[in-house]
C-alpha cells in the first residue's frame, strides 16, 4: 500500500474537528496522496465543496440510510455522518471516481491533531509554498506541535475569510507536513509512536479499493468499522454530528463516562452518561466570524451549538430510555449491525451545559465494556471518562 511496487494514490480526507462528523471532523480538505516506494506527495488539492451535490446519492444500506438520512451519498462533506469508516471510504471514493473520472487505490483519513502527534515526531515544519503564506497572512509560519490544532481549527477563520482559501491553506499546511515526513528528518521510533497514538485514537483510518488488503485492514482499529473482529463484544460508542452548519465544535468540551453497570433477569443494564459544555465566549455572535458561528444560516442562533448526539450499544442491546438533565426525553431508536443505536439532538449557548444519559439493556454480553467515541479537539483521555460506580435498583 506504500507503493512498493508500483505507485499507489490515495484520496486523503482532511477531517476538521471544528465541525464535528461521527469519524471526527468534516472533509473540507481533499488531496489525492501519492506513495512511491514510500515517498508521499500530495496532488490535486480540493475542497469538498467543489465537489458539488450528487443526485441521485450513492446509495448505502437501509439501516445507516434511516439513521443518518441520504445526505452520506449526496454530499462529500456528509459521507462521514455514519462512524463507519468503511462505508464512509467506499461513499467517497466512489464520488471521486464520478467527479474526476478516476479511479483512486483506497482512501486515508487524518485530523489536525494527528498532524500535531506527527509534528511531535518531525519537529517544526516552516510553510514555504508562496501561495499558502500569501493565503495565510498573518498565521505562523512555522507549525508545531503545539499550534497546529489552533492555526488549522480556530485561528485560520479570523485570519483568512473565504471557505473555499482556507481549504486550501488546510491541504497546503497538510502537504508541509508530509513533506516532513517523506523527507526523512522525523524520528523513526517517535513517528511510530505517533501514528500509533493517532490510530488507536481513531484520528486515522484507511481503507483499499483493493479486497485482499481490505481484508487484511479490517481486522485493525485502522479501519474503523463498527462491527466485525476489531469491535468489542460489549463496546459502547458515542459519536457527534454537527448540526450547527459551522465551525463551532472547536468550543466544544464534552466527556463521556459509563455510569451505571447493573444485572437483572440475567441481562446487563448498562448508563453512558454524555456531558458536553459550549464554552465560546458569551459575545460570541459578535467577536467570533460568521463562518465560525454559522451567524443562523441554519436556524442555530449564532454562538450557539447543535449536536446530534448518537449512541450504539452492543449487539443484541435495546435502547431503552435517554434522560436529558434528570428529564426523561424522547429520542430516535434504530439498529445498525444489530447494535442498538439511540439519537438525541442538543443545542448549547455559550456557557452551557447538558448532560444526556443513554440507558441501555437486555446487554448479553459479560466482557468488561468499552467506550468509542468521535476524537474532538481534546485528548480522548480526556473525554473518556473512569467507569463511575452508581447503586443498582
Amino acid at each position: 500500500m506504500l507503493g512498493a511496487d508500483e505507485p499507489r494514490r490515495y484520496l486523503l480526507m482532511m477531517q476538521n474537528n471544528a465541525e464535528s462528523r461521527a469519524t471526527g471532523g468534516i472533509p473540507g480538505a481533499l488531496a489525492v496522496l501519492n506513495l512511491d516506494k514510500g515517498k508521499l506527495s500530495l496532488e490535486s488539492q480540493t475542497s469538498a465543496g467543489a465537489m458539488g451535490t450528487f443526485d441521485p446519492p450513492f446509495p448505502i444500506d437501509p439501516e445507516q440510510q434511516a439513521i443518518f438520512s441520504k445526505r452520506v451519498g449526496k454530499f462529500m462533506q456528509d459521507v462521514n455522518l455514519t462512524p463507519d469508516f468503511p462505508t464512509a471510504a467506499r461513499t467517497a471514493q466512489a464520488m471521486w471516481e464520478k467527479n474526476m473520472g478516476e479511479r483512486l487505490d483506497g482512501v486515508l483519513s487524518v485530523d489536525p491533531v494527528a498532524l500535531s502527534f506527527i509534528l511531535e515526531a518531525t519537529g517544526p515544519v516552516e510553510i514555504t509554498d508562496p501561495k499558502i503564506l500569501a493565503i495565510g497572512g498573518t498565521l505562523p509560519n512555522k507549525l508545531t506541535s503545539e499550534n497546529v490544532v489552533r492555526t488549522l481549527l480556530s485561528d485560520a477563520y479570523a485570519a483568512i475569510k473565504e471557505p473555499a482559501l482556507q481549504d486550501v491553506y488546510f491541504a497546503g499546511a497538510a502537504n508541509q507536513i508530509f513533506g516532513g515526513v517523506s523527507s526523512g528528518r522525523a524520528d523513526p521510533k517517535k513517528l511510530v509512536e505517533a501514528l500509533t497514538k493517532a490510530v488507536a485514537e481513531r484520528r486515522i483510518s484507511a481503507w483499499s479499493y483493493a479486497a485482499a488488503e481490505q481484508d487484511v485492514l479490517s481486522r485493525y482499529p485502522i479501519a474503523g468499522s463498527i462491527s466485525g473482529v476489531t469491535v468489542s463484544p460489549a463496546q459502547f460508542g458515542i459519536y457527534f454530528n454537527d448540526g450547527t452548519g459551522a465551525k463551532m465544535d472547536f468550543w466544544m468540551k464534552r466527556s463521556v463516562q459509563l455510569v451505571r453497570d447493573c444485572t437483572r433477569d440475567g441481562y446487563r443494564e448498562v448508563t453512558v452518561r454524555v456531558t458536553s459544555t459550549n464554552t465560546a465566549p458569551s459575545d460570541a455572535a459578535e467577536s467570533l466570524p460568521a463562518y465560525v458561528t454559522g451567524n443562523g444560516a441554519f436556524g442555530v442562533p449564532a454562538g450557539s451549538v447543535q449536536t446530534n448526539v448518537v449512541a450504539y450499544g452492543p449487539v443484541q442491546s435495546n435502547i431503552d430510555t435517554v434522560v436529558k438533565d434528570g428529564n426523561q426525553i424522547p429520542f430516535a431508536a434504530q439498529h445498525h449491525s444489530q447494535r442498538a443505536v439511540g439519537t438525541s439532538t442538543i443545542r448549547l449557548a455559550p456557557g452551557e451545559t447538558t448532560t444526556l444519559d443513554f440507558n441501555f439493556g437486555h446487554i448479553v454480553q459479560h466482557s468488561e465494556p468499552n467506550l468509542v467515541v468521535t476524537p474532538t479537539t481534546q485528548p480522548v483521555i480526556d473525554v473518556v471518562q473512569t467507569q463511575q460506580s452508581a447503586a443498582c435498583e
